[in-house]
């Protein structure tokens, strides 16, 4: 049995193993909160639905690699709002058991995202890849069965989690890779609307497939002023006849221009869903992540 201040300690769940980068995410936004590792996305959803963690963290879309095609079909099933969104740096490393020189290896293995954002650095060094689950599943099994002729991509926090050797740190053959997380929850937290501050609001919605479907249902963002940052498209269920939308707006849903345009919207779309709004995260502000 738990004592009591462990069952009241609010739990945060991410898909990986301990040192992934959603595992480093967790610390970063909830120092205080425990984590709750899962085998997948859909499992660290449904263990917040199901009320075994407080919150999830999730990875929307990555700077280099692009959007997690998984969680984009994943959400319209879910019962989740979005309450907050988190941008976290991706710094890749390259790490090896104790003792081991670079000269010596051989093979590297991670997540195959990993791999292919440090394809040049791999190929200076002459090794092969070899595809994992994740980056921190890589460090873990290294760590398990020790090798000098092999080496694994990860965090820092995965070779401190299991005793391996960090040997190049920034390994990435690009600067600035950059992850975009969404925290997901049970409840609605609406913000207050307070000036000075930047919101973000996203949504799903539907249209039909006939001519001009998508033009008219955007209309109301254009004549209001409002910004668009997102707009995700893929044709759910299997079915060929109609598209869902993913939208990422600037603004707050009691601003009065985002009112309005919502209001048109909903006159030309269909399934209208807000999934939340939040705070819009300081790295918006540099401009350094693009969709």
């Amino acid at each position: 049995m738990p004592n009591s201040q462990e069952a009241t300690t609010p739990l945060v769940a991410y898909q990986g193993h301990e040192g992934a980068y959603s595992h480093l995410s967790c610390r970063h936004v909830f120092p205080t909160h425990k984590t709750y590792p899962c085998a997948s996305f859909l499992e660290a959803m449904q263990a917040v639905e199901a009320g075994k963690a407080d919150v999830a963290m999730i990875p929307l879309e990555n700077s280099t690699a692009g959007r997690v095609e998984e969680i984009y079909r994943l959400i319209p099933k879910m019962e989740l709002y979005i309450v907050g969104e988190h941008f976290e740096p991706v710094n890749h490393c390259l790490m090896a058991a104790p003792g081991t020189e670079i000269d010596t290896l051989r093979v590297v293995s991670s997540h195959p995202q990993a791999l292919a954002q440090c394809a040049e650095h791999i190929a200076e060094l002459g090794l092969q890849t070899e595809a994992h689950l994740d980056t921190a599943g890589a460090a873990l099994a290294l760590s398990q069965n020790p090798d000098p002729s092999r080496a694994a991509i990860a965090s820092r926090l995965a070779a401190e989690l299991y005793g391996l050797n960090i040997l190049r740190e920034h390994f990435s053959d690009q600067t600035g890779n950059t992850t975009r997380f969404i925290i997901l929850a049970r409840g609605e937290s609406l913000p207050p609307l307070e000036p000075g501050h930047a919101y973000m609001t996203s949504l799903l919605f539907r249209v039909r497939n006939i001519p001009a479907a998508l033009y008219k249902a955007m209309g109301g963002f254009a004549t209001n002023g409002i910004n668009l940052v997102k707009l995700e498209s893929y044709i759910p269920g299997g079915s060929l006849n109609a598209s869902q939308f993913h939208v990422d707006i600037e603004g707050h849903v009691e601003e009065r221009g985002l009112r309005l345009a919502l209001e048109e919207l909903r006159f030309f779309a269909e399934d209208v869903r807000i999934l939340g709004t939040y705070r819009a995260h300081p790295f918006r502000q540099s401009r350094a992540f693009h969709d």
